[in-house]
């Protein structure tokens, strides 16, 4: 059992006892009672160890034996999109083409005329019914007289004709690198924008003021302490982004903790590059316990559930097609060499198997300049990396960050456009634990493309089930702890703090959830069910139920 961190005659400021903690730390892996001063854990141990660090002004808190947990850690989370209320077209309920039509139209008719409107983030293929996009003709007539610009998950968005001419669109307009316009028959663009097309329109829209960005992340911040969410990692911030953050932490608003990735141009001569990056003047892991710079993101191919995996062999229903390349591996390699000169740790977006092979010999690349062992740099997403890749990062001492998620509503649009053998081998838990160990692989959401609950993707991670109760790949089950720990302490390792938080222990921060169930021993089917009922960062309480 573990012992004060502090002098006895130091007295908490908060106890809590009669709980069933489940640390995460292996010298101590359970306990009843923790005491908290100055934010960190003082003492973790038993009920009378705790009492004995109280004082008159201490306040005592009994669990009545509920389940405690370190904070979630959301290695994947573009949380500040939970913070959009009012300013988008909520799209994430709408199930039919008419019924997001009328929310476009809705949206549009409360907008002065011109007003740009945009909408959340959402999944036409997986989402409605008819499992396709918008035209631009069906959004001419839902807002005649507003630019409609719709993004989905990131990779795909519909625009009407308005948003066509402010972009300068039309019938002859090239595909942009690393994009493309989607066309009828004829030719004529339909409205449909892939991967590096969206750039075209998104360019030339007004862009959220520094004030805006700060009240989404402070909203979408308290929407994932009801979560029982402490960390996020967000993996895709403009300069203005992280400008938004760092004033939230400079005035203590902040109420979970925020590792940061910045996305400079990356379709730039490798001159611009360097200049850009170098011009920041700073570099990766630059911060502190509340905000911390964490590396430069790239993107190197699409999504499962988009067709636009980019594969190593081709999709079954066309033998041309093996995805989207957003970038040229031989780009992608000096883009890599360039950031780790000016000291940047990376994380590339990759999911089909051969955009994968792509950002692994990037890496290597990088690796016989300067060892990257200890600079954690991650496959973001890896959904579909194969074993042989996994080894190759291992070698690198590189991380993969994995969301379970995706399989949740959208195995069986995977599986349409790839089939069940490979939908079975996607995200593969299993076998990255047991090639790069349970510290390399953490887990996140992805939200908005994802439900942001950690709850759906622990029931994920453990039974492989989807909303339908479909099992995908029960062989890439992990089991209960691992997937807790996966969430919490390889999140922590993640962004190299692993030695101040991501597990209950003594001298760490008061990051922690109070549960409406037992999450060890509940039946694994109610895993999925369980919700926080107290939230904790830095021992003040953020979330109550």
């Amino acid at each position: 059992m573990a012992s004060a961190a502090s002098s006895p005659a130091v007295v908490a400021d908060t106890v809590y006892v009669n709980g069933h903690v489940i640390t995460l730390d292996p010298g101590a892996p359970t306990a009843t009672g923790v005491a908290i001063k100055d934010g960190r854990f003082m003492a973790v141990g038993g009920d009378t160890l705790a009492r004995t660090l109280t004082g008159p002004d201490t306040e005592v808190v009994d669990l009545g034996g509920a389940t405690v947990i370190p904070g979630f850690n959301d290695s994947h989370c573009h949380i500040e999109c939970a913070g959009q209320a009012g300013l988008v077209v909520d799209l994430a309920a709408v199930r039919s083409v008419a019924e997001a039509l009328e929310a476009v139209r809705s949206f549009a008719d409360s907008r002065q005329p011109g007003e740009w409107v945009t909408g959340s983030g959402w999944h036409p293929l997986a989402q409605l019914t008819e499992s396709r996009y918008l035209t631009r003709a069906e959004l001419d007539g839902a807002a005649p007289h507003n630019p409609v610009y719709l993004p989905t998950v990131g990779h795909v968005a519909m625009a009407n004709s308005s948003a066509f001419e402010h972009a300068g669109i039309d019938d002859g307009t090239p595909d942009p690198v690393g994009g493309i316009i989607g066309r009828d028959e004829a030719g004529r663009p339909t409205g449909v924008l892939y991967e590096r097309a969206l750039d075209l329109i998104a360019n030339c829209m007004p862009c959220w003021s520094v004030e805006q960005l700060e009240h989404q992340f402070v909203t979408g911040l308290a929407h994932a302490n009801r979560f029982g969410i402490t960390s996020v990692l967000q993996p895709w911030l403009s300069s203005s982004g992280i400008r938004a953050v760092q004033r939230l932490m400079l005035a203590g608003r902040l109420t979970a903790r925020m590792g940061v990735m910045w996305i400079p141009e990356p379709l730039v001569t490798i001159d611009e590059w360097a200049r850009t990056i170098s011009g920041s003047g700073v570099s990766s892991w630059f911060g502190d316990e509340w905000m911390k710079l964490v590396g430069i993101k790239l993107v190197v191919d699409g999504g499962m559930s988009l067709r636009s995996a980019l594969m190593r062999e081709a999709y079954p229903d066309c033998p041309h097609h093996h995805g989207t390349a957003t970038l040229e591996r031989e780009h992608l390699i000096d883009l890599v060499l360039t950031a780790q000169e000016y000291d940047w740790r990376l994380g590339v977006h990759c999911v089909g198997d051969r955009a994968v092979d792509y950002v692994l010999d990037a890496f290597e690349a990088a690796d016989r300049v300067r060892s990257l062992v200890g600079w954690r740099y991650a496959l973001i997403h890896g959904s579909l990396a194969r074993r042989d890749q996994l080894e190759r990062a291992r070698a690198l001492g590189a991380r993969l960050e994995l969301q379970p998620a995706f399989l949740w509503n959208k195995a069986a649009t995977i599986e349409k456009f790839l089939g069940t053998e490979t939908t079975s081998r996607a995200v593969p838990m299993r076998t990255a634990i047991d090639v790069l160990g349970i510290d390399n692989v953490s887990m996140g959401t992805d939200y908005p493309t994802n439900d942001l609950n950690p709850f759906t993707n622990l029931y994920l991670a453990v039974t492989r089930k989807d909303i339908r109760g479909v099992t995908y790949g029960a062989d890439e089950a992990v089991t209960r702890e691992e997937a807790l720990r996966a969430y919490t302490a390889s999140g922590a390792f993640a962004t190299r703090d692993e030695t101040i938080k991501g597990t209950i222990s003594p001298g760490k921060l008061a990051d922690f959830a109070v549960l409406s169930d037992d999450y060890l021993s509940v039946d694994v089917e109610r895993i999925k069910d369980i919700e926080a009922v107290r939230t904790v960062v830095g021992g003040r309480v953020v979330f109550k139920g």
